[in-house]
Parts: structure tokens; sequence; C-alpha cells
């Protein structure tokens, strides 16, 4: 067995890893600056805008693997296209000498409007596009009648074209750099992590103290982040093996998609920290050496599949599994009374077998990908060109950034105008962006690389032929800067890109001078750029997070549909249930994003942010949704087993609707009163309300009518009471199976998954008492001089809404 890599050859892998892209991209810019300031003659007066070049290449080659350039490459040639048509015919329509700045601000808007409106065409084929849209018609501006109606448009994208060609030269130099296999290696890598954790979590439940215990979870905390991280770039990666055409053969045909056995991996591993985490305090009297035997055995079941596992990534995360053949597992199975260790050998089972928890929608059948096929013919044109709301809106928000930042640029210096627009226009989302601090890294990239470019042309005033050399190291420099949490991606690309157009270039003045009016036309674009997004998403984060949170809350409600015959339901109603849960997953990530963006955005004069709190409550929510999936695959594996008894099938669907529904009923009602809680502004606003409507209050009772609707919320006393009918249910159905020596196994595995949903059912009540004194804490914050109670307010807000 190989050595697993330590945290110390982790960072080595990673280091290399950037200074690669690094020098790749320092290696495209070359080429296009060997190119644009010594290539031949008619080729440099037909690359009359080397500024773009550079742009372009920044914005392909960065942290891209082959298939990407190859995307990105498409895309610019797309974009090309485009602006190609809209310019020629703008340009003939209007004539170049009429153009003022007003017109060609209005120009930029409506052509940015037509090219961000379609739905199909991806992000950089649209910033691309902008970005030749801005060279265009303030270029027009700048030379006036000269420009040609046909040259003009031909010398823009020729620029952009040289960009986009260094780039695919540079990712072939010295050897392909591969979407397949660096997949392929983060796949091994996610493989090693998850072996290095289950060893951990191993020793931790094994330990002899509480100290050695802590000291084990403790190191499994940066290696679950790592994890995350991994998956995160081989679902990212994963989209430019499509364009890789020769790896494709040796994918399934129908899926292609290495994440699908990793997820499942990651929920058995989560589900085992969840364990570790409701474990009982030393001694608890169950580490016997026939037990630690069991561990280890499994353990190295485990270790050995992971090993197999490694060298078939990406394809198939996990070999067949191997049946489980101690025989000491039928007394454990029975034997084991504390839920967390048998949750915690459930979860090892869950890995060895590498059960299906989750479900892949992306992966379809055949019959799925001719139906598909055949939409493709009537519906797919309509798709394509038909706006959506979200589009609208950013055609809208896009075509009015860049109308502006052209408009105000051109009458503060034409002959710099292009910089106001070329700023903004690299840098469009589709989404929601953390505003202010992507142009405060903006802007403070473009000071950093312009300021070093003006030292760099005075250092080497005397050897102008020599100034691209310094140059590469800010390449490499910028390249790590964008892996930076203080700067970013926005923050490295406007450095490197400010360097460039300063020692990249000839004929642009005094360096000093057009450092500082690049600076200056920057800042106008940025300030175009916050106005408009502020405009367009007035809302601030912390409240976007806050109301996600009631809608995060309402989607786990959703998802609580927990059934002893989930496995009868018919095929036409599992799509619902499954759509249920990625719609849970979506809200999660969509909560996670507004709490990164609240934590980085400015508090004005708004009350600071409570990130630490939200960060416990989507950790909650995170653990009950791997908890509900569980429980999901539990219940049915338990139908499943108990067809071989079926004198106990009656009571088993009796016991698990029995103790399931009471569950139901009270995390239910709980989530429903947290949803409601989070859901309203402030406390002072909902009193008001009250004050206005002249609601009678009870004075004697302390309550409003209509009050009763869900009056408790789960506590410590319930979950006792849900785990002991669990394990009193347990006991029945382990003295009511009959059973002789050969199925003694079976009525041991049917118990030891009985016990386990029992596990499950008490964790996610915890989890849900956890969220709820999350939740008074943030209520607390938001009304500080306000008596914090969620009963009173639940009373107040079903009497107002009653």
């Amino acid at each position: 067995m190989q050595k697993a890599a330590t945290p110390m050859d982790q960072k080595k892998e990673l280091w290399r890893m950037r200074l690669a892209s690094a020098l790749r991209t320092a290696l495209a810019c070359t080429i296009v600056g060997c190119t644009t300031l010594y290539g031949p003659p008619p080729v440099r007066r037909l690359l009359e805008y080397p500024a773009f070049s550079y742009v372009t290449t920044i914005l392909i080659v960065s942290d891209a693997t082959l298939g990407d350039t190859l995307r990105g490459c498409w895309n610019v040639f797309y974009a090309i296209f485009q602006v190609m048509t809209l310019s020629i015919f703008g340009l003939w329509v209007i004539g170049p000498a009429r153009f003022t700045n007003s017109l060609a601000a209005l120009a930029v808007a409506v052509s940015a409007f037509v090219v961000a409106l379609p739905e199909s065409s991806h992000l950089m084929c649209k910033r691309i596009a902008f970005g030749q849209l801005v060279i265009v018609y303030v270029g027009t501006i700048i030379h006036g009648a000269e420009t040609g109606i046909v040259m003009h448009p031909i010398h823009v994208a020729s620029s952009t074209a040289l960009g986009a060609l260094a780039s695919v030269l540079a990712m072939l130099f010295p050897y392909p750099r591969l979407a397949y296999y660096k997949v392929r290696k983060a796949c091994r890598l996610y493989v090693e992590n998850t072996s290095q954790r289950l060893n951990y979590f191993t020793e931790a439940i094994s330990a002899s103290d509480n100290p050695t215990t802590l000291d084990f979870i403790f190191q499994t905390k940066s290696l679950s982040l790592a994890a995350a991280k991994i998956l995160q770039s081989i679902k990212t990666d994963q989209k430019g093996m499509l364009w890789e055409r020769p790896q494709v053969r040796f994918f399934k045909p129908h899926c292609i998609n290495p994440v699908t056995n990793l997820q499942d991996m990651e929920i058995s591993i989560r589900g085992m920290d969840t364990a570790l985490t409701y474990f009982p305090l030393f001694p608890v009297g169950i580490m016997d050496e026939e037990f630690k035997h069991v561990l280890l055995d499994l353990r190295q079941q485990i270790s050995l599949k992971l090993e197999q596992a490694k060298s078939s990534a990406p394809f198939n995360a996990t070999t067949a599994p191997e049946t489980m053949k101690n025989e000491n597992l039928q007394t454990i199975f029975i034997s084991l009374k504390d839920l967390s260790v048998s949750f915690f050998l459930y979860c090892m089972k869950l890995l060895l077998e590498n059960s299906p928890i989750s479900e892949d929608p992306d992966c379809t059948d055949g019959k799925t990908q001719k139906t598909d096929a055949t939409e493709w013919r009537f519906g797919r044109i309509w798709r394509i060109v038909r706006p959506t709301k979200k589009n609208l809106i950013f055609a809208f928000k896009s075509s009015l950034s860049l109308g502006l930042a052209v408009f105000f640029g051109l009458t503060y210096n034409k002959e710099n105008g292009f910089w106001s627009g070329l700023t903004i226009a690299i840098s469009f989302v589709t989404g929601r962006q953390t505003t202010f601090t992507l142009a405060n890294a903006r802007a403070q990239g473009t000071a950093m690389g312009s300021v070093y470019g003006v030292l760099c042309s005075f250092i080497f005033q005397r050897f102008a032929y020599l100034r691209f050399l310094p140059l590469l190291p800010w390449i490499v420099f910028s390249c790590f800067l964008m892996h930076s949490r203080m700067y970013g991606q926005a923050g490295g690309i406007s450095a490197v890109i400010g360097a460039l157009l300063i020692l990249g270039r000839d004929h642009y003045g005094p360096p000093s001078q057009f450092a500082i009016a690049r600076i200056t036309q920057a800042i106008i674009g940025l300030i175009c750029f916050i106005i408009v997004e502020t405009l367009f998403n007035p809302s601030r984060a912390a409240t976007l997070a806050k109301s996600q949170l009631s809608q995060s809350l309402r989607a786990l409600r959703d998802c609580i549909v927990i059934s002893p015959g989930q496995e009868k339901v018919p095929a036409s109603n599992t799509p619902p249930l499954r759509e249920k849960h990625r719609h849970l997953k979506s809200c999660l990530g969509q909560l996670e994003k507004f709490i990164i963006e609240a934590e980085s955005e400015p508090n004005f004069w708004f009350l600071p942010f409570h990130g630490a709190c939200y960060r416990k409550i989507l950790e909650s929510l995170s653990r009950m949704a791997d908890l509900l999936l569980i429980a999901s695959h539990t219940t049915k594996n338990l139908s499943q087993i108990s067809e071989s008894f079926q004198v106990t099938v009656v009571d088993l669907q009796e016991y698990m609707n029995e103790d399931i529904e009471l569950f139901k009923i009270k995390v239910g009602s709980t989530l429903k009163c947290l949803e409601e809680v989070t859901f309203i502004k402030s406390l002072s606003k909902l009193e008001k309300e009250l004050q206005k409507k002249n609601f009678p209050c009870d004075i004697e009772l302390g309550k409003y009518p209509n009050a009763d609707v869900l009056r408790t919320f789960c506590g410590n006393e319930e979950v006792d009471s849900i785990t002991s009918s669990f394990l009193q249910h347990s006991e029945l159905l382990a003295d009511r199976i009959y059973t002789d020596k050969n199925e003694e196994m079976l009525k041991g595995q049917m118990v030891f998954h009985y016990n386990c949903l029992a596990f499950c059912i008490s964790s996610l009540m915890k989890e849900a008492i956890r969220i709820e004194n999350e939740v008074k804490e943030l209520v607390k914050w938001d009304n500080p001089s306000c008596h914090t109670n969620l009963y009173d307010i639940h009373c107040k807000i079903s009497a107002l809404y009653s």
C-alpha cells in the first residue's frame, strides 16, 4: 500500500500546479508580446490593439486546461462573428464621421444588449464581445471619418484572435494540460483524502480517552475542507473534458460525470463525522477486543477498495463491493446499544459497498437521450433564442453600465476613453456579485499593476527593447494573486493587465501620464458599475441571506418525507422526491454564497452581519440534508430485509410509522416556526402591525388568539422519548424474529438498520434544536432591545396572519 500524501506534499503539489499555470500564462503573453512588438510590419499593422490581445489571453488561459482553452477559443471566435456583424452594420448605417460621444455610448449600449440577451452564449463570449464593442465604437470616435467601416472591426478582431491562438499554443507547450488527466489526478487526491479521514475516524472512535479522540477529529477538519475544494475543482474541470474529443471514447456514452460516486463517498464520510459528533463521553463500555477487531477489519477492506479505486478514477471511483465475511458481525449488530457507534459502522458499510445514496440527475439513460435528441429538433432552437427574465436583467444591466462608462470616459478624456468601458466589460457575471469588494479589488489591482509598469519603464528607459522582460515575474506573481483571499481573480487579472498595458505595447506616450489617465478611467468605469449594480440589486446580501435561510428551512421541511413504504412508491412519483433534495441542495448553496458576500461587503450604517451564527446554521442544515438521504436509504434497506421475515413485516411497518410520524410532527413544526420567525423583518414592525389590527391578548394566559397551531419546539425530552421508543421497538423486533443459525446474520442486519434509523431521527431532532438556538441568537442580534422568545414571536405571527 502506498503511503498517503501528507499535508506538506499536498501544499507542494498545489504550489507546482499554480506555478505551472502562471508559467503558461507568461508564455501566452510572451507570444502576444513578441508578435505585436517584433513581428513583421504587415502583421503589426493588422494588430492595432495589442492591449486587447493581452486581455483575451489572460481571460482564457488563466488556470485553464486544454479543454477550457479550446472552449474559450470557440467563444472568442463566436464573439468576433457577433461583433463584426453588429459593428459593420452600425458603422455603415450611421457613418463614422457622424459619431459623437452620446451616439457612441448609445451604440455600445444597444449592441451590448443584443449580445447579452441570448441565454445559450457563454459568459466568456459575452465578455469578449463587450470589450470588442467598446474598442470599435470608442476607436471610431478617436479616428473620426478616417475609420474604415470594415477594416476597423477587422483590426479589432485580429487582435482578439491573436490572444486566443496564443492561449492555445501556450497550453500545448511543453505538453498539453488535459482536463482528463487533471480530473483523474484530482479523483486520486480525493480518494487519498478519504483514506486519511477514514483512518483518523477509526482511530478516534477506538481511542481510550477523550483528548485522543478530539485530536483525531480535529485533524479531519482541514482534510474535509480540502475534500470540498477537490470536489469543486472536479466539477469545474470536467466541463473542459467535453472539448478534448479523443478522451470521450473512454467514458460511458450516457454519463460523463466522475463526481457521482465521489459524492456518495463524501456523504458516507460525513455520516461518520456526524456519528463522532454525538459520540458519548468515555468510558462507554463497548470498546472490547471483538468490536475493535471488526472495526479494523472493515477499515482494511475499505482501504484496499480505495487503493483499487485510485487506479480506476475518475471513471469508477470504487470497484465492485465485497461482502463482509466477518462472523462476529452478527453478534455485533445485535449487541450494540450505542446508536452513534451503530451509525458509524453503518456508514463504513455504505462506504465499503459504494451504496448509491445520492442519485445524479445529470446521468440519463439511452431512452432519455433519444428523447432529448428528438426534442432538440423542435424545441431547442426556441430555448436558445428566447429571452428569460434573468437574461433580460443581465442584458439591461450590462447595456446601461457600458453605455454610461463609455459616455463619461469619452467626456473626461477622448484619447483614453477605452479603459472606462474595458475595465468593466471583462468582469460581468450573470448573477449577483460582491459589488464593492470586487470593485475595490479591481481598483487596487489596476493601481498596483500600473505603478509596477511605470517603475519598470523608468528602470529600462535606456533599454526599451528589454522592457518586456520584467513582465514575466509580474505575470507569475499576479497568477498567485488570483488565488488569494484579499484580491481574488478580479484583483489578480487587473494587476497583470495594468502592467501589460504599459510594458507590452508601443506608442502610448509617457508611462506615468498614461498610468494616471488609465487609473482615472478605470475608476470612472467602476463607479458606473457600482451605481448600476446597486440600482438592479438594491437588497443587501445580509437581507438576502436571511430570506434565503427561511427558504432553506422550507425546502428542508419539504424533504422530511421518510416513509417505511418508500420503496413501494411508483416510479412516476420518485422524481419529485429527488427534485426536492436537489432543490434543498441548491438553496443551501445559495445561502452559502450570500453568507460569503455579506461577510465581505461593508456594513455602512447597518448592524454587522452575524456570519458565525449563519455558518453554524448552514452546517446544521447541511448535516440534516445528509441525514435525510441516509435515512431514506436505510428505510429502503429495512423494507427489503423485512421481506425475508413475513411474520414481522406488519410489526415493522407499525413501529416505523409510529416513530417516524412523531418525528415528522415535532421537527416539521419546529422548522415551520423557525421559517416564519426568520421571515419577518423586525420585531418592532411586527408589534406595530399587531397594534394596528388591535388583536386582543389574553393577559392571564399571555397569548394571542389562534396561536395554538404549533405550540412546541423540539426539546431534549422529545429526543430522548423518540430514541427510547426506537430502542424498545428494536428489542421487540429482535424478540419476535425466530431464525435458525444460518439466518442470524439477517436478523442482526435488521436490528442494526433499525438502530441506525433511530440515530438518524434523533440526530435530525438535535440538529433542529441547534438551529433553533442559533435562530434565537440571530433574532436577538437583529433586535437587541426586544425580549426574545421564539414561542411568543410565533404566537404573534400566527395571530397576525391567521
